[in-house]
């Protein structure tokens, strides 16, 4: 191909022996700075360098615009030693430029053009071809950079907000999606008044099927362009950390889509994926599964990992559906599905998989955080890897919220019988650093939002999500609230509408709204209901055997003794009037936070604001405070003052 060569040049490569090395070994965790597409100016000439792995290829060019989509214009060669990466650098395609990998396989005469799994931008959907572009950007947030770590710390208060970009505010007469630029401002002006210190984004990475809110991603290294271009995202996250706020990604490295366009068959072989289909298809979401046993898969899902935290700043991974990754069984039936080699369920691969992921990314960012969705019993999921656990830095208490959500559902009347379900965490609650979740998936195909399943008239709808929310920000663990729950929505969330914000014209709604806001101030302010999250030291009960009157009580503790939060909650719509408990110790406790006031939509049962003790022992202490305690209502108490000597 005479002609081809004077349209691309080969002997200019950015890899070195080391890198290739590295890549073949499965050890190469900056992929991202090699392959792909990447702007540079070579002998004088700018244009862009273009390279892709694809070992079953028998060729492979580059096609776009700016060759009429020709596939013999512009032919990648193959690197000498076998890596099985092509590559070539053509002068004059410059950034902005849409491209695809033409490709004819060495294997049944197959041919495809296939986007680049490593492309930093893609056009906007339903378009599906690659963007050259650069991530050039100057970031303005050393002074959150340089603090983070104690942000992220498991000992201290992690309220996150999680939000489905797309939906959050949306023009319902244009019908167009919100632009990253546009949303930067209201969201973290938001954000900052309801107090919450973390925001956490549904998936923002390239993916074909809006309706997937993001979990059936192709474009791993590429925020979605729906919503604007790789820096208006980098100028929202940096807006938000300059705001003090940090920035949650869920991440999605247990499968993928079936678009002929995406990784899946990529180079006529399975390459990303099994070629078992008992291995490789999910039959829960009809997606593929990566091969975790594959060095250059690894290299793939362990740069991309990186590469959010590298090029984004992003402070965190909330990585999805990790039960599915963990069990070779999963969504499958009998016969579906091929045991390890020990005759287990277990996906050995997987395991090892996420145990070096997790190793890898706090070696480099040791101030970021690692947080699992995981629905089962797997021990030490938030446990160093070195002492046998999965390396995550928080877990999501599944059972929890899907034990808590079981007992509000019920109406008081019957939930003497379910006491046990709000008692029985605590049985658990030091195994894992738990994050206690309220999530998108709790809300959606007729689940019904949050105060749409409390029982009872809509007052006492409302007073019961009073004290789900109290209960949650009491119990020991981070905390999570998916949007639209903290102003009371009473409809699903639906992707392709905003939030009804017009709700928040009604007093009703208002008082959940400042409720939440109340209940993050508090929550940050008191180092006991954060401190001692994962420690049974931070928590102690005093009674948890009131079933009869659906009441309990327990203690928070910090690393300060003296200061102690104390949370009674009536899980009845009956006042309950000289209620005692016994505290550990005497004087005038202060009542810093009653659901039941009238602020919020409540009644305005309580104690006036502060009680004092009377020496008269009770559950075990020499004192005791005579309560009154709200209907379905939850108070706050906090310890006398110390006096000084």
């Amino acid at each position: 191909m005479p002609e081809a060569k004077k349209n691309v040049l080969y002997n200019v490569s950015p890899f070195t022996d080391y890198d290739t090395l590295l890549f073949r070994e499965g050890n190469f965790f900056r992929a991202y700075e090699k392959l792909g597409a990447h702007p540079r100016t070579t002998k004088n000439k700018k244009g862009t360098h273009f390279s892709v792995w694809a070992p079953n290829a028998k060729s492979v060019s580059i096609i776009g615009n700016f060759n009429k989509w020709n596939p013999k214009a512009h032919p990648l060669k193959a690197r000498p030693e076998g890596s099985g990466v092509w590559e070539g650098f053509i002068p004059e395609v410059l950034e902005g430029e849409l491209y695809k990998f033409h490709i004819i396989s060495n294997h049944n005469k197959f041919k495809v053009d296939k986007s680049d799994p490593y492309a930093f931008y893609w056009e906007i959907p339903p378009g599906t071809s690659s963007r050259v572009w650069s991530l050039d950007y100057r970031w303005g947030d050393n002074k959150w950079m340089k603090s983070r770590s104690k942000r992220n710390s498991l000992n201290a208060p992690i309220s996150i907000y999680e939000l489905h970009l797309g939906s959050w505010r949306r023009d319902a007469k244009e019908k167009q999606f919100p632009a990253y630029q546009e949303i930067k401002e209201p969201l973290t002006e938001y954000v900052k008044k309801m107090g919450f210190t973390h925001v956490e984004f549904l998936p923002l990475m390239e993916h074909p099927f809006y309706g997937s809110w993001g979990y059936e991603p192709v474009g791993f290294f590429a925020p979605t362009s729906r919503y604007g271009s790789p820096q208006d995202l980098m100028s929202l996250i940096d807006h938000l950390h300059q705001n003090d706020i940090g920035v949650i990604l869920d991440w999605v490295p247990c499968h993928f889509p079936l678009d002929e366009h995406g990784p899946v068959y990529f180079d006529g072989t399975h390459l990303y994926e099994h070629e078992d289909p008992k291995k490789s298809f999910q039959p829960d979401w009809g997606c593929d599964i990566f091969n975790y046993g594959r060095n250059e898969v690894r290299n793939f899902l362990v740069s991309n990992a990186l590469f959010w935290l590298d090029k984004y700043h992003v402070d965190g991974l909330r990585m999805d559906a990790v039960s599915s990754m963990l069990y070779l069984d999963y969504g499958r039936k009998k016969n579906e599905w091929i045991p390890n080699e020990k005759g287990g369920r277990e996906n050995i691969e997987a395991i090892e998989f996420l145990k070096n992921l997790n190793k890898t990314i706090y070696a480099n960012y040791p101030d970021v955080v690692t947080i699992a969705e995981e629905s089962t019993a797997w021990p030490s999921v938030s446990r160093p890897v070195d002492t046998g656990g999965l390396g995550f830095g928080l877990k999501w208490n599944m059972g929890w919220m899907h034990d808590v959500l079981s007992y509000f559902s019920k109406d008081p009347l019957y939930r003497k019988h379910h006491h046990d379900q709000l008692t029985f965490s605590l049985e658990y609650a030091f195994t894992e650093n738990f994050i206690l979740p309220f999530s998108h998936d709790e809300l959606v195909y007729g689940k019904r939002s949050l105060i749409g399943r409390m029982p009872g008239d809509n007052w006492q709808k409302f007073a019961n999500l009073r004290l789900l929310l109290g209960f949650m920000f009491a119990h020991p663990g981070k905390k999570m609230l998916f949007m639209g729950s903290e102003f009371a929505q009473w409809k699903e969330w639906n992707h392709d509408t905003a939030l009804d914000w017009e709700l928040l014209k009604c007093p009703a709604h208002q008082g959940i709204q400042s409720w939440v806001k109340d209940l993050n101030r508090l929550y940050r302010k008191e180092p006991s209901l954060y401190e001692m999250d994962f420690k049974s030291e931070g928590f102690q009960w005093i009674d948890c055997k009131d079933q009869e009157k659906s009441i309990i009580s327990f203690i928070r503790k910090g690393k300060n003794k003296d200061s102690q939060m104390i949370a009674v909650c009536n899980f009845a719509p009956e006042v309950r009037s000289d209620y005692k408990i016994g505290v550990p110790k005497s004087g005038l406790w202060e009542e810093v936070l009653n659901s039941d006031a009238k602020e919020y939509g409540g009644s305005g049962q309580g104690n006036l604001g502060r009680i004092k003790t009377k020496p008269i022992s009770c559950h075990g202490m020499g004192q005791s405070l005579p309560l009154t305690l709200p209907p379905l209502g939850i108070i706050i108490l906090k310890t006398p003052k110390t006096k000084k000597s």
